[in-house]
């Protein structure tokens, strides 16, 4: 299972590597990560998705609290939380396909930000799932790049899920 911890830290020289190479020394496999300022001056948000089970998550949280500049480690996996991602996808785009690409983009609110001959450069910000389906839709037209700025997630004060509320709206609301 991959599971989604969110790592305050004081903003710090070498911390990073020092996290990276705890999980390196145990062979453990971060697939995702996003590091920025958090909320309070001198304090980074570390953002990261790591395969494995609870058990294996709670070993790491122990090991990240030893780290000296590590303040506060939460596994959000299963916490109410908002998660977007920004990605850049460049797409081979001629006067032929260019309208339908345009068109493929806004149905999934992204934006064209470069536009060159023989290409298009589409800005997306979603959840991770947006961006494997716009993918797979612009693929028959040639991937050529793509660049992603891994997760990001604050868990919400509400309480309110909404992968709950979806799949209690697909219960009430079935598609025929």
């Amino acid at each position: 299972m991959k599971h989604t911890l969110s790592v305050l830290v004081e903003d710090e020289a070498g911390v990073l590597s020092r996290i990276a190479g705890l999980f390196a020394r145990r062979g453990f496999n971060i697939e995702s990560l996003a590091v920025g300022p958090a909320e309070q001056l001198g304090i980074s948000r570390i953002t990261m998705v790591v395969p494995g089970d609870d058990r294996v998550i709670e070993q790491l949280t122990k090991q990240l609290y030893k780290l000296i500049n590590v303040i506060k480690v939460q596994d959000i996996t299963e916490t109410p939380c908002v998660e977007r991602e920004l990605m850049l996808l460049k797409v081979n785009a001629n006067s032929n396909n260019r309208a339908e690409i345009v068109e493929l983009a806004q149905i999934f609110r992204a934006r064209v930000v470069d536009v060159a001959e023989d290409s298009l450069i589409i800005e997306v910000v979603g959840d991770p799932g947006k961006m494997v389906a716009i993918v797979q839709v612009l693929a028959k037209f040639g991937i050529r790049e793509i660049s992603r700025t891994g997760k990001i997630a604050l868990t919400r004060e509400s309480g309110v899920n909404t992968e709950f509320l979806k799949s209690l709206e697909a219960k009430m609301f079935p598609i025929s």
